[in-house]
């Protein structure tokens, strides 16, 4: 398998309205869609729609959120053999909110997620000991994350870690020493670095802070001003493409999705970022989470448009 992802498989409800509702408040809606979610889902529907061979691991409850979300994976081709079906615990769901200019805000229940363990990927081993890239997230235990890295890693493997939700008290050392790549947003750069990067000058500062912590590459995505980048053939600033936003639900994701596929093929850092962020530009436009992922040709149309 060229790529897995460990982490989070989610049903997302989305309500749709012209504003965002104020604490205590509540307002009317335009409309409201359920379909896959969850970060590691996201990302695995994002890598698969792009061409990748992809394969899921993580756990679903046995309820009908659960069958909803291993029917919408399956429908993008990413294969599921190491989904665990929990009877234990319900599907994890995301509640969320997006306003007329297509920015919003999600509340998660972690459900089956949360138990997701080093047991998880002793179950995948003939998976992740060969993967070539490995995405994970933080919506499943650290620890979980951590042994999954060491197996990736062991068999010559590439490790991307989305610092998402970010933890207050910033990322355990073990599991910085266990990924090869970091991708934060503003938010999750601020949580990590103590500062949030209003400009692309600040965005490289702060990919540089990130990447001496013994990363190979540390990727900071500033939305709408595109993405900063410190690797392996230097610092970079990635320019945003022009696009017009409905929904950022999942742009990140499918970013992230989208530089699995990139490194997978062997493009260099820098030309790898800038695939991932026409890929995150282009999820901006259509609705939803998984199912505004882009095709591998509405990708390359972008890039040459530039």
């Amino acid at each position: 398998m060229s790529i897995a992802v460990f982490g989070s498989v989610n049903v997302d409800v989305t309500a749709y309205a012209e504003r965002l509702p104020k604490p205590g408040e509540t307002i009317h809606g335009t409309s409201y869609l359920t379909g896959l979610g969850g970060k590691g889902a996201n990302q695995a529907a994002a890598a698969a729609r792009l061409g990748s061979q992809v394969a899921m691991i993580g756990r679903i409850g046995t309820d009908g959120f659960g069958e909803l979300a291993r029917r919408e994976l399956a429908a993008f081709g990413v294969e599921l053999e190491h989904l665990l079906a929990d009877a234990g615990s319900a599907t994890g769901i995301a509640v969320i909110g997006v306003d007329a200019r297509g920015e919003n805000v999600i509340t998660v229940i972690a459900g089956a997620n949360h138990d997701v363990s080093s047991t998880d990927s002793a179950r995948a081993a003939t998976v992740l000991d060969h993967a070539k890239v490995l995405l994970l997230q933080l919506e499943v235990p650290v620890a979980a994350n951590i042994a999954a890295a060491a197996r990736v890693r062991a068999g010559g493997g590439m490790v991307v870690l989305d610092p998402a939700p970010a933890p207050a008290g910033g990322l355990p050392a073990e599991l910085i020493a266990a990924v090869d790549i970091i991708t934060p947003n503003e938010t999750e750069t601020a949580a990590l670095t103590g500062s949030a990067p209003g400009n692309p000058a600040e965005g490289l500062a702060a990919a540089r802070a990130l990447k001496a912590r013994g990363l190979t590459a540390a990727i900071v995505k500033l939305g709408r001003q595109g993405a900063c980048v410190s690797g392996p053939d230097g610092d970079h600033h990635i320019l945003p493409f022009a696009v017009t936003a409905i929904d950022t639900v999942a742009a990140g994701d499918c970013f992230n999705g989208g530089l699995a596929h990139a490194l997978e093929r062997g493009l260099p850092m820098r030309e790898a970022v800038r695939f991932a962020c026409a890929c995150g530009a282009l999820a901006t436009t259509k609705k939803g989470a998984a199912a505004a992922a882009p095709t591998l040709a509405e990708v390359e149309a972008l890039l040459a448009r530039g």
